[in-house]
């Protein structure tokens, strides 16, 4: 079995904690051992489901490099922080088992979280890191950057572009042919119905930039 630290104590840490188990009931023998928890928030309790919580991240650097690391965060620039900081270690995919994703060509990275009832069509890119949260789509030909987290329930239409640390809200809806632009963010239940350009965020319906972050004034 491979070890693992889940790097993240928060509610979708825990939640990911459930996955790796529902994965490991599923197949044969178990997959992944989780060590336990690790965060910087002090003020997160000793123990999580059951498993202990061993420290903050910087407790990482004290353990096997053979030892696993999950980044269940949803905030792409701290996931990419934390690759920066523990690229030696392996990241595994943690992917549900009935996600839908035995369709021609499809491309995962490393690091991805893949949660229940997820479905992917064919011809998909999606890069490392990233996070399809419970009941998301994507349609074909799409490509989802490394890093970018999608919320749940969001729907991802066709021939789709989604820059690098790209976070989307719950149920948001993206139309077909348009792009995402870098480190953009999607508010909850917006419609995409044109491109957005990086680094602003995008709300409504349909989805319009309300503000942009000081990469790109």
């Amino acid at each position: 079995m491979k070890e693992l630290i889940i790097v993240g104590a928060g509610g979708f840490g825990r939640e990911v904690k459930c996955l790796i188990e529902t994965i490991n009931r599923s197949a044969d023998k178990p997959q992944f051992s989780i060590l336990g928890f690790v965060d910087d928030d002090a003020s997160k309790e000793n123990e999580l489901h059951g498993l202990p919580l061993l420290g903050p991240s910087e407790y990482i650097s004290t353990i096997s490099k053979d030892v696993g690391l999950v980044l269940a965060i949803g905030n792409p620039k701290i996931k990419r922080q934390l690759f920066s900081r523990f690229r030696e270690h392996s990241f595994p995919n943690i992917v549900h088992p009935n996600v839908s994703l035995d369709n021609f060509g499809i491309q995962i990275g490393k690091g991805c979280i893949i949660c229940e009832g997820t479905i992917l069509t064919c011809d998909i890119e999606i890069g490392d890191f990233c996070i399809l949260n419970l009941a998301c789509t994507i349609g074909h030909d799409s490509k989802v950057g490394s890093y970018s987290s999608i919320m749940p329930a969001v729907n991802i239409s066709g021939e789709v572009i989604i820059a690098s640390g790209v976070y989307i809200g719950t149920g948001a809806k993206i139309i077909n042919q348009v792009s995402i632009g870098e480190e953009s963010i999607i508010g909850a239940g917006a419609v995409v119905s044109k491109s957005i350009p990086a680094y602003c965020t995008a709300v409504g319906i349909p989805a319009k930039p309300i503000k942009f972050s000081k990469e790109n004034e």
